[in-house]
């Protein structure tokens, strides 16, 4: 004999059922804009340092990346990619990287494409120079976030934040929710891709 169900055990397996309610482990705003930042720092040929930035409005939409590397069409290959060493035989301030590359953020600022900025919040993966202060400061960026500060007792990043505490833009260290976040191709390449179509259950005669 079966037993029957009262409405509130239903009720219970309902509310339990993983269709009835959001996903848990799902990223926060602050994490997802940190972690596109990453993946932008991704595309940098920089072998010594990657960052990544990402410009998000008051919407929670992202607006602009961007990630250190040359102008357009200053060769990768023909541009240095060290720092000149000075005190040395063969020191060269034009075989510098420091002359030719653009930051990250100075790159997402550029690709706006215009777009008004005001307001705006900034995330990057290390804290900005003094130069991307200035840019963030004349495009009306309100708030900036970051991982790493490895570099705060240089000169250009102690004039950054005197600028950015001169005129009010705030900043912070991003601390994550989520510690680790994977991006696995794999699983969507084993994907038969005829499954979603039903094409498997199709006999053609």
């Amino acid at each position: 004999m079966s037993e029957q169900k009262s409405p509130q055990d239903v009720n219970t397996q309902k509310t339990e059922s993983p269709e009835n309610h959001k996903r848990r482990d799902y990223l926060h705003w602050d994490d997802y804009f940190m972690a596109t930042s990453l993946l932008s720092a991704k595309r940098s040929k920089d072998p010594v340092t990657q960052v990544g930035a990402c410009i998000v409005d008051s919407q929670n939409r992202i607006v602009a990346i961007g990630y250190n590397g040359f102008p357009r069409n200053c060769s990768d290959d023909e541009f240095p990619w060290s720092k000149a060493q000075k005190g040395t035989q063969d020191f060269n301030p034009l075989e510098d990287k420091k002359m030719y590359v653009v930051h990250a953020e100075a790159n997402a600022i550029l690709n706006s494409n215009g777009m008004r900025l005001t307001g705006t919040r900034l995330y990057t993966t290390l804290f900005p120079c003094n130069e991307c202060a200035k840019l963030i400061i004349q495009v009306g960026i309100s708030q900036v976030l970051y991982l790493s500060d490895k570099y705060a007792e240089k000169p250009t990043y102690r004039a950054s934040k005197r600028m950015l505490d001169a005129v009010g833009v705030a900043y912070k260290r991003h601390v994550p929710q989520q510690k680790k976040i994977i991006i696995d191709f794999e699983n969507f390449l084993e994907e038969d891709p005829n499954s979603s179509l039903g094409l498997n259950d199709l006999h053609l005669k």
